[in-house]
């Protein structure tokens, strides 16, 4: 549904007007196309998210010990370049599953299956359609992986050690919740843009004609289309991961 609200001009048009809202697209997508569809992508996006998440927390555990060893506390800057480095390997590795994941999504690709999917834009577009978006996923992925390490950290450092000993997961929990927030708000835009780059790669070469199409059709807020359903994707898969990821590391440390 978010990938479908970030580009309005494929949404159904009723009485003349394009129907915007979530429930009403839903509710479309249930009696006009198939329930199915909501769940579009699927596959691509556990192909991707599994080995994706695995990337991240290698690089990112990688990058701290070899940078910081044995340092107890992380400067703004440090969690940052922390991030920015983690993120960057992770996005590159997985960019043509996030592709294929988008039109899946869309409904505008009829794919018979992922591996037909991914085979089509290799055949007809070859390595540039299967990394279309990658500018603009970077854009949004490093400076929201960047400023979500920070805040996470740094929120962590702000609650009392004895809370933190006691409650360590709802800790985590609460602190991985409001750096979701925080950076997903911020970085929206480049995913707004990400997404029609990656349905469009043949209209859309570059950044530049996305963000004056979105502003001409829709002004600022085009920008933000679907935030909603980002901040709700976004915040629970970020605290399950950032939950497990410390349970983790606990555990292999004891």
């Amino acid at each position: 549904m978010k990938t479908r609200l970030q580009t309005p001009h494929l949404l159904p048009v009723k009485d003349g007007k394009t129907k915007y809202g979530m429930i009403t697209l839903f509710l479309h997508i249930k009696e006009q196309e198939n329930i199915k569809m909501l769940w579009a992508g699927t596959v691509p996006s556990l192909i991707r998210g599994v080995p994706g998440g695995g990337i991240y927390f290698m690089a990112y555990d990688w990058f701290k010990n070899t940078f910081f060893p044995n340092q107890q506390r992380i400067n703004t800057i440090q969690s940052i370049g922390i991030g920015v480095f983690a993120r960057t390997i992770s996005d590159v590795a997985v960019i043509p599953l996030s592709v294929i994941k988008t039109r899946m999504e869309s409904g505008v690709y009829k794919y018979k299956s992922f591996l037909s999917g991914m085979k089509q834009i290799y055949t007809h577009e070859g390595w540039r359609g299967l990394t279309s978006g990658l500018v603009p996923t970077l854009a949004r992925d490093v400076p929201l992986s960047g400023m979500y390490v920070m805040c996470y950290i740094q929120s962590l450092e702000l609650v009392p050690l004895e809370l933190r000993q006691s409650h360590p997961y709802k800790v985590n929990f609460t602190c991985a919740t409001i750096a979701s927030i925080f950076s997903a708000i911020i970085t929206h835009p480049p995913d707004v843009i990400q997404t029609h780059m990656q349905l469009f790669p043949n209209k859309y070469k570059s950044i530049s004609p996305v963000i004056t199409d979105i502003w001409l059709q829709d002004g600022f807020p085009g920008f933000y289309r679907g935030i909603i359903l980002r901040l709700m994707k976004r915040t629970i898969l970020a605290t399950i991961s950032w939950t497990l990821y410390e349970k983790v590391k606990a555990e292999s440390t004891k």
